[in-house]
């Protein structure tokens, strides 16, 4: 049966329903409906636009710490979906306040006008803050976000819902988030007043498996002089081989990375095997440790931010990155010929790897820095050395 808006606070047009039956009650925004989802906190406090279309995020209900969204409004040049809706990305956004109208000279829409396109359902007027903690101290939620203007919800369906939905683990959702055919690409990193400059001069040839890959990691390689051809997840190593690419690069993507692996570790064997320089970033990270013989774990609540530090062991140096992950590769399980490259400094978990025989390396953080600090794009360069030296 319906629940009227009489038995939620008055005015309450949206709402957030946890598998145990919390329901935080607040002011819907965007698309009205309601979707189903894991529920993480991002901590950025930039780039919302560039993390609701990241496919990684797919599944998955955001939460924002950052008090202040929509400012900067949204335009088409900041997708980082190839693309899609949020049926491969983000499902629902949290915000603690009313999302600011526009006040940048590249807005081009709206963020709630945005919102509704995309088919992202909204809630602001929650406590963010409660919410992180929860999080924090008992993992990332089922839940469902629903927007209704009339104030009417069905809030025993809603809990029901939440409660019997599988969730992430064992699911391959590279599969939906993956392009359907080969393409290439071309387009460089922004610069001001140039926006995205296209490709000139390429040195490389590079073969990226996309598992859900986003656009500024296109455009990262493009930076090192690139040409990219991006194939789809369930393309074999023979084919890609075929191309005579100078690299492989394994993109980052949604889902359990061993449910993937299914399909994709076989693959990523022989690129390995082939001797062609392969480079893991995310998800491809977590595959290329599955292919090597380490083992994935679920994370409690993932790293989800822009404002994260890494150490470099080859270095010594501590770099601040951008993360987007709720696997990860479980560093005592990483078998002899591997060695681990970066370590989280939050929680000491492992964020990268290379293979001491082979010119194979990955990074668990997102060096694209989309959204976030630029403090890893230095790995896209390591990556050129390879394909020099190869």
């Amino acid at each position: 049966m319906a629940t009227p808006a009489s038995t939620l606070p008055p005015g309450t047009t949206g709402v957030l329903v946890l598998a145990d039956g919390t329901v935080l009650a607040g002011l819907g925004c965007g698309a009205v409906g309601s979707r189903v989802g894991e529920v993480c906190f991002n901590t950025a406090m930039t780039g919302y636009q560039e993390i609701l279309t990241d496919p990684s995020y797919m599944a998955q209900i955001v939460a924002f710490t950052f008090p202040h969204i929509g400012n900067v409004g949204t335009n088409s040049l900041d997708l980082e979906q190839i693309s899609g809706t949020s049926d491969t990305a983000a499902r629902g956004a949290i915000f603690r306040d009313v999302p600011t109208p526009a006040a940048n000279y590249r807005s081009e829409t709206d963020f709630d006008v945005w919102l509704q396109r995309r088919g992202v359902v909204g809630l602001h007027g929650v406590d963010t803050r409660a919410l992180t903690l929860a999080i924090r101290e008992g993992g990332m939620p089922h839940a469902v976000i629903a927007h209704s203007p009339d104030g009417v919800f069905d809030l025993e369906a809603l809990k029901a819902e939440a409660r019997e939905w599988s969730g992430i683990v064992g699911l391959d959702l590279a599969k939906d988030a993956s392009c359907l055919q080969p393409f290439e690409w071309t387009e460089g990193l922004w610069s001001w007043g140039d926006d995205y400059a296209p490709l000139k001069d390429p040195k490389f040839e590079v073969v990226v498996v996309d598992y859900g890959v986003k656009r500024n990691i296109l455009r990262g390689l493009s930076s090192i002089g690139a040409r990219v051809t991006v194939v789809p997840a369930s393309t074999s190593a023979e084919a890609i081989l075929a191309r005579k690419p100078d690299g492989v690069l394994l993109s980052n993507g949604p889902g359990d990375p061993a449910a993937t692996g299914e399909y994709a570790v076989p693959e990523i064997k022989k690129l390995v095997d082939s001797g062609t320089p392969v480079f893991g970033i995310c998800l491809g990270h977590q595959m290329l440790a599955l292919a090597m013989g380490a083992r994935t774990v679920k994370m409690e609540q993932g790293h989800h931010g822009a404002n994260h530090p890494v150490k470099d062991l080859t270095t010594g140096k501590v770099e601040i990155v951008s993360m987007n992950h709720g696997f990860t590769v479980d560093r005592d399980s990483l078998p002899t010929p591997v060695t681990e490259t970066h370590v989280s400094l939050f929680d000491g978990t492992n964020a990268g790897l290379a293979l001491k025989d082979r010119p194979v390396f990955s990074v668990q953080h997102h060096p694209e820095a989309s959204p976030g600090p630029t403090d890893s794009l230095y790995v896209f360069e390591r990556f050129a050395d390879l394909m020099r030296k190869a």
